[in-house]
């Protein structure tokens, strides 16, 4: 009898090993979905079990054989046909956006319709803009690269009769899972720069306007380009599970998830589960300190920015030192009211265990109208939290939320960030260069700043459309920054020669 047979069956009550010394049980709609064919990953975060139709496990294997096939014929493809995709691709989501537009209001309708979140969904002109930037951008970069069929050379070591060069290399096939945002596509394409393919996974209420950019403007551009059909592709289907085929391909070079909570668990494990490296980018929500010797002013200001709208850098906590709770607490309620209104309402808010009393006498009892995924609701002005629910992301739709602390001093401050925060993006708002200084040394986070927190951004920050931000909630990185761009996909090659035909060691 065989060590392993193919699993073409589940029942009620089977046990599943998770490996180690756990399990997990089969439940009876798992048992009855399964059919033969079909995949099971597990999860060891969490022990869930992950059901993949062979349908859908069909579907994505075909977009990574196109890929690999692709990432063989870019190494001996001009650089200028990849410069010339990037221009086009730019070119041509200025031609198309009213219909991208117009898929994208269906999804939002939909989204809606299924009382799902549409912060991260909607696209305008402003999103079209930035996308054509970072296309561009891309296009400048790879100019500025080495002529067609040279590598980046990094470093040559002269031994005087023999020769060691380094030079950059592409990683392979890059596979990218992100959340409902189609403007990742621009950024997604970013892998191209450094001669890598990829296959995408968006999240299922933003595919219609991710096929659009596809059908108007991406595959347009490749085939204009001259590029191999699959040097990036979407995949096409609805089905949360294709992140899970995806991730379980084992010709992927890398796996890039971005998104938040379970989800990006229980991808990343199934990579690298699969013995893929993977690039988790997560939970996010910025903090921001204010501490003794911050400028009233410039802490309103900084609050107000950082919550123009929610994503991963939109300020959540808000740490104030004791000494200057009674004019910063008021600064800071305004401010946030004043994003607030500007969506008709006034901010939600959660106050850590000790701090209620910095809180105006009404802030518990009164009741305001505060817009969720599923419509508006009624809920009270200021509720309380424990310390430790200071790590939690507020997801919210058009109605900002923030946890708020007032502690002693800023070395507290900095405590309360490095056990419960992401460790993500700090900001301290202070007049006293050498509060800065301490702050920087304390806090353990990529990002750090002395004033709003959404400048966390690739393009906005360093001119380069990102695959993601990184935090440091589970472990620094190796190799780079907190930031993630495709010009960052790249591996190490030595090259040697050697001028006497009879060396040896």
């Amino acid at each position: 009898m065989n060590a392993t047979h193919q699993l073409d069956k589940l029942e009620p009550g089977m046990i599943i090993p998770l490996g180690g010394d756990r399990c997990a049980q089969v439940d009876a709609g798992l048992a009855a979905a399964f059919q033969p064919g079909d995949s099971l990953y597990f999860v060891q975060d969490t022990g869930a079990l992950l059901h993949v139709p062979s349908g859908v496990h069909h579907a994505v294997t075909e977009q990574v054989d196109a890929a690999f096939s692709a990432f063989g014929r870019l190494r001996t493809t001009g650089r200028d046909k990849i410069s010339s995709f990037y221009r086009l691709f730019a070119r041509n989501l200025a031609i198309a956006w009213p219909k991208i537009a117009e898929a994208n209001k269906q999804d939002e309708e939909r989204a809606k319709a299924a009382g799902r979140s549409t912060t991260r969904l909607v696209i305008n002109e402003k999103v079209r803009n930035e996308m054509i930037a970072g296309l561009e951008g891309w296009a400048d970069l790879v100019d500025r690269e080495p002529a067609a069929g040279d590598l980046a050379e990094l470093g040559v070591v002269d031994h005087g009769d023999w020769k060691v060069r380094t030079v950059a290399a592409p990683l392979g096939v890059i596979g990218f899972v992100f959340e409902g945002r189609p403007n990742v596509f621009a950024d997604a394409a970013g892998v191209l720069a450094t001669g890598n393919t990829a296959v995408l996974r968006i999240g299922s209420d933003a595919l219609s306007t991710a096929q659009s950019i596809c059908d108007t403007s991406l595959n347009p551009a490749l085939r204009e380009a001259g590029l191999p059909e699959g040097t990036i592709s979407l995949v096409g289907v609805r089905e949360r599970s294709a992140g899970w085929a995806l991730f379980s391909d084992k010709r992927l070079a890398l796996a890039v998830v971005r998104g938040s909570g379970r989800a990006v668990t229980e991808l990343s494990s199934v990579a690298r589960q699969s013995g893929i490296p993977v690039s988790a980018h997560g939970t996010g929500g910025a903090w921001m300190v204010a501490d003794t010797g911050a400028d009233a002013s410039r802490f309103a200001a900084a609050v107000r920015h950082s919550l123009d709208r929610k994503v991963c850098n939109t300020l959540n906590v808000v740490v104030i030192a004791a000494d200057r709770a009674d004019d910063l607490v008021p600064a800071l309620l305004e401010a946030a009211d004043d994003a607030a209104a500007a969506r008709g309402g006034r901010a939600r808010l959660h106050i850590a265990s000790g701090s209620e009393k910095w809180l105006p006498d009404d802030a518990f009892s009164t009741a305001i109208g505060v817009q969720r995924a599923e419509g508006t609701v009624t809920e009270k002005r200021a509720t309380g939290i424990r310390l430790d629910q200071l790590g939690a992301e507020w997801e919210w739709e058009a109605t900002p939320e923030i946890s708020i602390a007032v502690v002693d001093d800023l070395d507290r401050a900095a405590e309360l960030f490095n056990e419960f925060s992401p460790h993500f993006v700090a900001s301290l708002i202070s007049e006293d260069p050498s509060a800065h200084e301490r702050f920087r040394a304390l806090v353990d986070a990529p990002f750090v700043g002395d004033g709003f927190t959404r400048w966390v951004d690739g393009q906005y920050a360093l001119n380069q459309p990102e695959l993601g931000l990184s935090n440091w909630e589970r472990g620094r990185l190796l190799g780079r920054g907190g930031v993630l761009t495709g010009a960052d996909l790249t591996s190490r090659r030595l090259f040697a020669h050697h001028d006497d035909p009879e060396q040896h060691r």
